[in-house]
């Protein structure tokens, strides 16, 4: 935190706190003792209509958003972002936040017709030109995230994927990064979180469906892409000297089978 800031323990709203990223930012925070207000619809917290917004913030120094939208509509998916982001931020403003953490995806430059890339890359905007002290946390794909890949890459019994390299992480790793970069001064800037290993992205389907004991047949397919656009081994990984996960995919494959 600033020099000039509260001492801890600090007051925290994670805006979507109850979503798969947000639940474990908050247990993780308040495991350490500080005051943390999990901000959702479902816990009377609109970000998009504003209901219960300025309430959940007053004397918060930190504000937390990993919400993420409804819907992947080009149109519903940039309101979401835009209108959210606006809102949150002038609460914060009239609240005096000290810090804003954002948690975003890395590459959004490099896929300029992936709809929801540009509707992040329009809520990252908001936050650097809103003069509240800010860190975006870019992240990679999350290992939670395979089972989605697969269906939406379905024709009948055949899964075509794209063979490309990316870095995917484990949802565990990601709320430790964004938990951290809370609690740590504001960056003022981008950094990003990644997976330990890169893998091409069919491989990774491959070895899901292999372990969950479904027999659909995996085609590497490069004119697939991601999203309808089309990628390649930087598409998806981050750059120079990334925050590296620890929970590699074989293991959180063999945790993610024996729970089930």
């Amino acid at each position: 935190m600033n020099p000039d800031s509260p001492t801890p323990p600090f007051r925290i709203v994670v805006i979507g706190g109850t979503g798969l990223i947000g639940t474990k930012v908050v247990n993780k925070l308040r495991a350490l003792g500080h005051q943390v207000v999990a901000a959702s619809p479902s816990t009377g917290v609109n970000t998009i209509t504003g209901e219960g917004l300025k309430e959940a913030i007053t004397g918060a120094q930190v504000v937390v958003d990993v919400a993420n939208s409804p819907s992947f509509e080009e149109k519903a998916v940039l309101e979401f972002f835009e209108t959210a982001g606006r809102n949150i931020l002038a609460a914060e403003a009239i609240a005096g936040v000290k810090h804003h953490v954002a948690l975003s995806v890395v590459g959004l430059e490099r896929l300029p017709g992936n709809t929801y890339f540009r509707a992040k890359l329009a809520q990252e905007k908001l936050i650097r030109t809103a003069g509240i002290p800010y860190s975006i946390l870019r992240a990679t794909q999350f290992f939670e995230f395979t089972g989605a890949i697969a269906e939406r890459s379905t024709q009948g019994q055949t899964v075509r994927v794209s063979p490309a390299l990316f870095q995917p992480i484990a949802a565990e790793d990601v709320a430790s990064a964004v938990a951290d970069a809370a609690l740590a001064a504001p960056v003022n800037g981008i950094t990003e979180v990644a997976g330990p290993e890169k893998i091409g992205m069919a491989a990774l389907v491959r070895r899901y469906l292999s372990a969950t004991g479904d027999s659909r047949e995996v085609v590497e397919d490069p004119a697939v892409g991601y999203f309808g656009q089309p990628i390649d081994g930087q598409s998806l990984t981050p750059g120079d000297k990334p925050r590296i996960g620890s929970i590699r995919f074989n293991d959180w494959l063999t945790q993610f089978t024996t729970s089930k």
